[in-house]
């Protein structure tokens, strides 16, 4: 247990979970896109989230998220304006997700070049996250670590490549989660690791035959009361 567990974080409220965790879950998504605010982003939300969202302010906190604003924007309350003003459409609907979180949302993401990406992702209570699932796949963590991401073939060899890389770089794993949607098909690596990878190790690895994608994002610092 850290701090922020029992602090909480500095955040434009009503609720940490269903405002400030519901910022974080935005702003995982915007990271993982990785090209800055989406131009088009539909929204579903899961459970309490859909039952008690709206008044809780979830809907414009996950679209804050999406345009880059930290926990405690002032700016939260007016989000749809600003989504307007850079030009990010979005849409809101209730999904049923069965089996995660109560305060879950799925977004489905369009950037600026046209790639599409899909997150699952669950606001845990005290403005923690965790992403659940990347692309169909499923996943499990919360980028409060610099943590690399690899989409690939499902087939031998990957997995090494990954992991030489970072021994090369002097890179420590802290965690290796392994997925895929069946034998010799997609599959994704997250590592959760102990500090950033050198761009030229992340060319290097997109480069690698059957690679599809490779996304690195830092870890965040979260400000917390005091």
């Amino acid at each position: 247990m850290n701090i922020f567990d029992i602090l909480g974080p500095v955040m434009v409220g009503p609720s940490s979970s269903h405002t400030a965790g519901a910022v974080r879950i935005g702003r995982i998504a915007r990271r993982l896109l990785g090209e800055g605010t989406p131009v088009m982003a539909s929204i579903g939300l899961s459970g309490s989230f859909a039952a008690t969202g709206r008044g809780h302010g979830t809907d414009k906190a996950i679209v804050a998220g999406l345009l880059g604003m930290q926990t405690d924007d002032e700016r939260i309350a007016t989000s749809f304006e600003h989504a307007q003003q850079e030009g990010m459409a979005y849409t809101f609907s209730h999904v049923k997700l069965s089996g995660e979180h109560p305060n879950t949302a799925k977004l489905v993401l369009t950037g600026k070049s046209g790639r599409s990406m899909e997150i699952v992702a669950s606001s845990l209570g005290g403005g923690r996250i965790m992403v659940v699932e990347l692309d169909g796949l499923r996943a499990h963590f919360s980028g409060d670590l610099p943590t690399l991401i690899v989409q690939n073939m499902d087939q031998p060899g990957h997995v090494s490549d990954v992991t030489s890389m970072l021994a090369h770089k002097g890179i420590n794993i802290a965690t290796l989660q392994l997925s895929r949607d069946h034998p010799g098909g997609n599959a994704v690596m997250i590592l959760e690791i102990d500090k950033a990878v050198p761009q030229e190790g992340i060319a290097w690895l997109a480069r690698t035959e059957g690679i599809h994608r490779v996304t690195f994002v830092d870890a965040e610092p979260v400000a917390v009361q005091g």
